[in-house]
C-alpha cells in the first residue's frame, strides 16, 4: 500500500510541474509570432553579426597566433551566446532548437 501511495506522490507531483511550466508560457501575439518566423528565415539565410571592438579584436587575434586552433569565431560564438542567453532569457527561449 505505501508503494502506491508514493506512486500516487509522485504523479502528482509530475502533474504539478507540468501545470507550472505551462503557467510559466509565454502568450505571443500574431504579430511577435511572425517577427520571430521572419527572424529565424533571416537568421538561417546568414546567422553572423557584425561586431566593433578593437580591444576584444585585439585579444582573439593575439590568443590566433599564440595559441594552436584557436578559433576567433568559435570563442566569440560561446562568449555571446552565454552572454546573450543570460541578458535576454526570455527572448533566448523562443528562438532554442526544438
Amino acid at each position: 500500500m505505501e508503494i502506491e501511495e508514493d506512486i500516487s506522490t509522485i504523479e502528482n507531483e509530475d502533474n504539478s510541474i507540468e501545470e507550472d511550466i505551462v503557467e510559466d508560457e509565454i502568450k505571443l501575439s500574431e504579430r511577435e509570432l511572425a517577427n520571430i518566423e521572419e527572424v529565424k528565415g533571416i537568421v538561417a539565410k546568414n546567422p553572423r553579426i557584425t561586431l566593433w571592438s578593437a580591444q576584444s579584436a585585439a585579444v582573439f587575434r593575439y590568443l590566433r597566433k599564440t595559441e594552436p586552433e584557436f578559433s576567433i569565431s568559435k570563442e566569440a560564438s560561446l562568449i555571446i551566446e552565454e552572454a546573450v542567453s543570460k541578458k535576454y532569457p526570455e527572448i533566448w527561449k523562443l528562438f532554442e532548437e526544438d
